[in-house]
């Protein structure tokens, strides 16, 4: 009878002890995994998330300028297409005319080819009516040849404006796909923000909302009451520079309370340099789109010369605009987490005012 050996047990040790502890990690990591108990996000205060959602809010509206802009050249690529488009489509009308006058012509000629000017001239019966009509029969030649030039030179325009418009709808396509592109970033942003905002109490959002909007004046009856005082003081006041900025300013404060809407110009919603196109729109003027063209409208000015009606600008790239209201504040279109409302100049990166009347 075979003896049986009991195995012998080997120690973990060197190469195999690593193995079995590498082992034993990556089992632990994969149970890990699978219980949902991996390593958590760290916490942040509410501070921190005021402070991060700042940052996408002011990423977002420096997208949503890029956006306004874009949508701009689009739309004005978009009615210079269909210019061009219009002008070949009347071009080729008067071409199809001319065509049909040509053809005409030279039908009558086929019809009247078949008999030698000479014999024609003998068989007629009056040589004087002929030799009238073989004079009209040379003339109308001259004319068709100028119809012929005619026809080739509608046609050569027709493909010029052909190519044009093919041209400018290259232009269009990639401005649109510009415009998707600014989309994406501004929701991709402005999700990142919602979901910090859903980690905090509501308490704690409307803290964080208070103070990154100001005064918080938005109920309708200051809205009503501040645009009525306003629009009393304005006319006669000597802080304004004239009737339009004081009208300007008098519109913002009917606008207080309004939802930030990007890319809204109006009427009951805004995005920050749609605010103040508006504002300045309902006074007579007509305002550049985007913030980094309002800048440049109207005259420049320093802080310590701000009037009432000025436009004030914020942050390095020019991403933010308010309109000055005097006593260092301004009517804004903050951000999406808070409506058109009052708030001080000095909350933001000051980059430069232009007083535009």
């Amino acid at each position: 009878m075979a003896a049986h050996r009991k195995p012998r047990q080997r120690s973990l040790g060197g190469r195999t002890a690593r193995t079995a502890f590498t082992l034993a990690l990556a089992g632990a990591a994969t149970a890990t995994a699978f219980d949902g108990t991996g390593q958590a996000e760290p916490q942040l205060t509410a501070a921190q998330i005021k402070a991060k959602v700042a940052k996408l809010y002011q990423e977002a509206e420096a997208a949503t300028e890029k956006y306004n802009g874009a949508r701009e050249k689009a739309t004005a690529a978009q009615q210079h297409l269909a210019t061009l488009q219009d002008q070949a489509a009347r071009k080729e009308e008067k071409l199809n005319s001319a065509r049909e006058a040509l053809g005409s012509m030279a039908a009558a000629q086929y019809r009247s080819a078949g008999l030698d000017p000479a014999v024609q001239l003998a068989l007629s019966d009056d040589p004087d009516q002929y030799l009238d009509g073989a004079a009209f029969a040379e003339r109308a030649g001259d004319r068709q040849s100028a119809a012929v030039a005619r026809a080739r030179h509608q046609l050569r325009e027709i493909e010029q404006l052909r190519g044009s418009a093919r041209v400018e709808l290259t232009s269009l396509k990639a401005r649109q796909t510009e415009l998707r592109k600014h989309k994406k970033t501004i929701t991709d942003k402005l999700a990142a923000a919602r979901g910090l905002l859903s980690r905090l109490t509501a308490a704690e959002r409307a803290r964080i909302g208070a103070d990154a909007g100001g005064t918080g004046v938005s109920d309708r009856a200051s809205r009503a009451s501040s645009g009525a005082r306003y629009s009393l003081q304005a006319p006669g006041t000597s802080t304004a520079p004239n009737s339009r900025a004081a009208a300007a300013v008098s519109f913002a404060y009917t606008k207080l309370g309004s939802p930030y809407v990007w890319g809204a110009t109006g009427p009951d919603a805004f995005d920050c340099s749609g605010l103040v196109l508006a504002a300045y729109r309902s006074a007579g003027i007509s305002l550049p789109r985007t913030t980094y063209a309002q800048i440049g409208a109207g005259r420049r000015v320093s802080r310590s010369e701000l009037l009432p009606g000025d436009l004030v600008f914020f942050y390095s790239g020019i991403t933010h605009v308010g309109l000055y209201i005097g006593n260092g504040r301004m009517i804004h279109a903050p951000n999406p987490s808070a409506p058109v409302r009052i708030a001080p100049i000095d909350e933001m990166p000051f980059a430069g005012a232009t007083r535009v009347v």
